[in-house]
């Protein structure tokens, strides 16, 4: 006898039915919270909080700074589902465990995601501690969570990326950071595979191309948010210049300690896009 695994809706609904098992709440917006920024799950009202391990076809983040949960709540009376943390390819997974916990947003209903990162700058002018509002992405990861059969049901064989990060949602996030006053950059993300960092000829590269910050995350994730028909929203924190403009060799632990620098200002910069973007309805 020939076994099958799920197709993808099953999957999702295996994933949906724990999570419904754990609290009533149907999530407004999704957030993803990148390395040193998961703090903001913790300031979520009536916060259920669930280890990635306990969800059906997820697997526990094994990275530092990210706690690797998935956090429902409510901030100021919108209801929101957070990744304290995500899954990476470096860590071995396949692309279906990486993008899982955003489809699983999208499943649970949310009606847009807010997906952040740490990245590597590549402008010299910019420093450690700006943000940038992702305006497109360039998958370099040489890998898709739409390889493979479709199932039509979750979404299209072949979805437009023509705006893989939603204007009026983008147009808020610089709009209430310029509010708050804080370092506001825009441009195109680079999703590699990591985890080693790039070195200077592939920033080089990467710049010719048109990247103005790098990393080694979000960009499958906005594949899958796109193909179920999702708005995404794109953020990066500036934590290091990259290599060969930055003066110093790279490591994690200075893209952590940036990020807890910046921890109060993106806490409030978030909370005010939620109550932006997910205030009505």
């Amino acid at each position: 006898m020939t076994s099958h695994a799920p197709a993808l809706l099953e999957r999702l609904q295996e994933t949906c039915a724990v999570v419904r098992a754990r609290t009533p709440l149907a999530p407004r917006l999704g957030l993803v919270l990148g390395s040193g920024l998961g703090a903001f799950a913790e300031s979520l009202d009536d916060r259920v909080a669930i280890p990635f391990g306990e969800l059906p076809h997820l697997a526990p983040s094994r990275v530092v700074g990210h706690a690797g949960a998935f956090v429902l709540g409510t901030w100021k009376g919108v209801p929101v589902a957070c990744m304290q943390g995500r899954i990476h390819l470096y860590e071995g997974h396949d692309e279906n465990t990486v993008v899982h916990g955003v489809r699983t947003m999208a499943a649970l209903g949310v009606k847009g995601v807010l997906l952040t990162n740490a990245a590597g700058g590549l402008d010299a002018s910019w420093a450690p501690g700006d943000l940038m509002v992702i305006r497109d992405q360039l998958n370099l990861t040489a890998r898709t969570p739409l390889l493979g059969l479709n199932d039509d049901r979750v979404g299209p064989r072949f979805p437009d990326m023509t705006e893989a990060y939603d204007a009026a949602l983008s147009a808020t996030l610089v709009r209430l950071g310029a509010a708050q006053e804080l370092p506001m950059r825009e441009g195109v993300y680079a999703g590699l595979l990591g985890p080693s960092y790039e070195t200077p000829a592939e920033i080089r590269m990467l710049h010719t191309l048109g990247a103005r910050a790098v990393g080694m995350s979000t960009v499958l994730e906005t594949i899958a948010l796109r193909h179920m028909g999702v708005p995404v929203a794109g953020l990066s924190c500036i934590t290091n210049l990259a290599a060969g403009i930055s003066p110093v060799p790279l490591d994690h632990s200075e893209v952590e300690a940036v990020a807890r620098a910046r921890r109060a200002e993106l806490v409030k910069l978030v909370g005010a896009f939620i109550e932006a973007a997910g205030g009505a309805g």
